[in-house]
C-alpha cells in the first residue's frame, strides 16, 4: 500500500498511535560514538548522476534493465554477494510488470543481520508537476529514488573498507512508484493497494527462507534540497527505539536541522510490508517539510526531480547518521 501523501492514521494502527509516548524534543544523554568512516557525499552524488544518465528507470524499460545491471555490478565491486528476484507484478490498471528486486549482502553467512532498503524504479508519470502538460511524462527521479540507492552504495563501499561485525542486506525494491496516477484516480479509486509492489513481493517471498534481521532502515527521497526528516509515525509504532537512536545520533553529529526531534505523519511506504508481513521492525527516513506545498519537497513527482536539485549536504547528513548507527550497533 502506497500513496506518497501523509495519510490519516490507518484503522490497524489507531490504538497504538493513540497510546504511544510523545517523542523527545531534547537530547538528555550523550551517545558514545564508535569509530566510523566518513560518508563521502561526492561519491553518493556521482551514483545519483550515473543512475539518471540511464534516463527514467520505469519498471520494464531498457533504462530500467540497464540501470539494474549497473547497480548489481557496483554492489559486487564493493564486495557484496548479489541475489536477484524476478517476478511478474500487476499494476493498478492490470498492466503486467517484469519486476526485479536486487539484494546485495555483506558477510552473507552471518546470521546476525541489519536491513537497509530503498526503491530503485522511477515514477512513470510526473502527475504532480505544476505544468499539466507534463503529467504523463516519466520522471528522472534523482531524489525519488536514486538518492536512496546512492546512499546505500556509498555505505557498501565504506563497509568493504571497514567491515562490521554483522551482515548487511541492501535491498533495492522495484515497482514502488507504479501507484495510480492522480489523473486516473476516478477510474481506479483504490489507491491503497497499488504502490510498493516489489517490497510486498519480497516480504511475502524473502530471498532466504526464514530471513530475519535486527531492524531495517528505509531510505526514501534522502537528497532533496531543504529536506527535513521528521519521525514518521508508523516507524515510531513499529520500531521506536531505532527511531530515537538514529534521530539522536543525527542531532549529536550536528545534523539536527535535517532530523528535527518531532513526529511527522504516517506514510504508506516500502517499510509497511517489511513491518507487517516480514515482521522486521523497520523505520522510514522520508521528508516531512513543514509549510511546503508538498511535504516531500517541490520536486516530488515532477520533471524537476533532477540531479541539479540534490543537496550533497542532505546526502551527507543521512549517510553519516545511518553509518554511525551501524557502527555503534556492533
Amino acid at each position: 500500500m502506497k500513496y506518497k501523501l501523509l495519510l490519516p492514521l490507518l484503522p490497524l494502527l489507531l490504538f497504538a498511535c493513540g497510546n504511544k509516548k510523545k517523542t523527545s524534543e531534547t537530547i538528555d544523554d550523550k551517545i558514545e560514538m564508535a569509530p566510523c568512516p566518513t560518508f563521502q557525499a561526492d561519491s553518493a552524488m556521482s551514483y545519483i548522476e550515473a543512475q539518471c544518465n540511464f534516463g527514467p528507470r520505469v519498471t520494464g524499460t531498457d533504462a530500467h534493465r540497464n540501470c539494474g545491471d549497473w547497480i548489481v555490478a557496483k554492489f559486487q565491486q564493493f564486495g557484496c554477494q548479489v541475489t536477484e528476484q524476478t517476478m511478474e507484478l500487476t499494476a493498478y490498471n492490470g498492466t503486467k510488470l517484469p519486476g526485479r528486486n536486487i539484494i546485495a549482502s555483506t558477510d552473507p553467512e552471518n546470521p546476525d543481520r541489519i536491513l537497509l532498503c530503498a526503491h530503485w524504479d522511477c515514477r512513470p508519470w510526473a502527475d504532480h508537476d505544476p505544468n499539466e502538460a507534463n503529467h504523463r511524462t516519466p520522471i528522472l527521479a534523482a531524489n525519488d529514488a536514486a538518492s536512496g540507492v546512492a546512499v546505500m552504495l556509498e555505505m557498501a563501499r565504506l563497509i568493504q573498507q571497514q567491515p562490521l561485525s554483522y551482515g548487511i542486506d541492501f535491498i533495492c525494491f522495484d515497482a514502488e512508484d507504479w501507484g495510480t496516477p492522480a489523473w486516473d484516480e476516478a477510474n481506479y479509486p483504490d489507491v491503497q493497494n497499488d504502490w510498493c509492489l516489489g517490497s510486498t513481493y519480497w516480504a511475502e517471498h524473502p530471498h532466504k527462507e526464514g530471513y530475519t534481521a535486527r531492524y531495517g532502515v528505509l531510505l526514501d527521497m534522502v537528497g532533496g534540497r531543504g529536506a527535513q526528516f521528521a519521525m514518521e509515525s508508523g516507524s515510531i509504532y513499529y520500531a521506536e527505539p531505532v527511531v530515537q537512536k538514529l534521530w539522536h545520533i543525527a542531532a549529536q553529529l550536528g545534523y539536527g536541522q535535517f532530523f528535527p526531534l518531532r513526529e511527522g505523519g504516517m506514510i504508506m511506504d516500502d517499510h509497511v510490508a517489511v513491518n507487517q508481513i516480514a515482521r522486521i521492525p523497520c523505520i522510514d527516513i522520508i521528508p516531512n517539510v513543514e509549510g511546503a506545498a508538498s511535504s516531500f519537497g517541490p520536486t516530488w513527482h515532477t520533471v524537476n526531480d533532477t540531479p541539479e536539485n540534490i543537496d550533497p549536504a542532505v546526502l551527507r547528513a543521512v549517510g553519516q547518521s545511518v553509518l554511525q548507527m551501524l557502527h555503534n550497533d556492533q
